[in-house]
């Protein structure tokens, strides 16, 4: 039941009833639901503005973890870059060096891939920018693995018709690790042990006692065998074919004759103490087309990375050499 309304009169001095007509009561719905649409849209921009929708909280929740993913996969392929790069190192410097390629350049390897219309279908995207950056990063490391894997197909094909180059790289030690009192020098500038000035070591110096077995380090035929008082003393030098000479000084005992085919391993004398040296060592040279290089690069047949790593490393001390 309404409640009835009344308004005092000061004329008459008495309250009369308010008749209310339909207008009125129009009016007053109107500005009653003005003011509910008022407060209501100012609590529904609150809402939208401070509080997530559920679909909202899902999205973020989706978006973070997109995020991680995307971390851990930047994170996955710098790996398989720096892996990649390691492979195509040791592709330019050891394995194709061997077999005396010519290294892959850089510009092919690094080289893009693809036109200028690659990606169009990527653009577009709120995160159109990171979508095609990671896609070219991707396409990139692709086809530098495609190129690596056609190289070591080279270099497959380039082993089997190179047996005899592998069996004549001097790749072993001329001296067994177990018979090493150590390392005594390597190859580079050091002070000569008798005139105390520096100058170039063209070998490595391997200390072990007088009668130690000294091994070819790859097949070949003696070229020279000398039985000398000073510089080298008894020495051998072995003609390994395709640019490759070994020798082998300051020998107690020679156990083979010029022009012998020796096979890698075999016991071809052993360390001295003669000619131009200060103790019982063998100095050890390898050539290569008539130059003389550091023998520490062909050691990959019969050492550990570990021992390898132990052998650069005392081997590039600038200490004294034996002879």
């Amino acid at each position: 039941m309404a409640k009835i309304k009344y308004k005092y009169n000061p004329k008459t001095l008495n309250y009369e009833k308010i008749q209310l007509t339909l207008k009125d009561r129009l009016k007053s719905l109107a500005v009653y639901l003005l003011v509910g649409l008022f407060f209501a849209g100012i609590i529904i921009a609150f809402a939208y503005t401070f509080i997530d929708s559920p679909k909202e909280l899902s999205l973020k929740r989706e978006n973070e973890k997109l995020k991680q993913q995307y971390a851990l996969l930047n994170k996955d392929m710098a790996h398989m870059e720096r892996v990649l790069a390691d492979i195509e190192r040791r592709d330019d410097n050891i394995y194709r060096v061997i077999f005396e390629a010519e290294p892959i350049s850089d510009g092919v390897r690094q080289s893009g891939v693809g036109g200028v219309n690659r990606y169009t279908h990527l653009k577009g995207f709120s995160n159109s920018e990171l979508l095609i950056e990671t896609t070219q990063r991707l396409d990139k490391i692709a086809k530098r693995m495609y190129i690596q894997s056609k190289s070591f197909d080279d270099v497959i094909e380039m082993a089997r018709n190179k047996e005899a180059l592998l069996a004549a790289i001097p790749a072993i030690q001329p001296v067994a690790n177990k018979d090493l009192k150590r390392l005594a020098s390597g190859y580079g500038y050091r002070i000569d042990p008798i005139y105390k000035v520096r100058k170039m070591h063209w070998g490595m110096d391997f200390s072990a006692p007088v009668g130690t077995d000294i091994f070819a380090t790859g097949d070949g035929r003696i070229q020279k065998v000398v039985q000398a008082r000073g510089g080298y003393g008894k020495h051998v030098v072995i003609d390994h074919g395709f640019g490759y000479q070994t020798l082998y000084a300051h020998m107690s005992q020679i156990d083979v004759k010029r022009g012998q085919k020796v096979k890698r391993g075999d016991v071809i004398g052993k360390v001295g103490n003669t000619g131009k040296s200060s103790g019982p060592h063998l100095h050890y040279e390898v050539i290569k087309d008539g130059q003389k290089v550091n023998p520490a690069n062909f050691y990959f047949n019969d050492l550990t990375p570990e021992q390898y790593d132990l052998m650069i490393e005392i081997s590039s001390n600038a200490n004294q050499s034996f002879d």
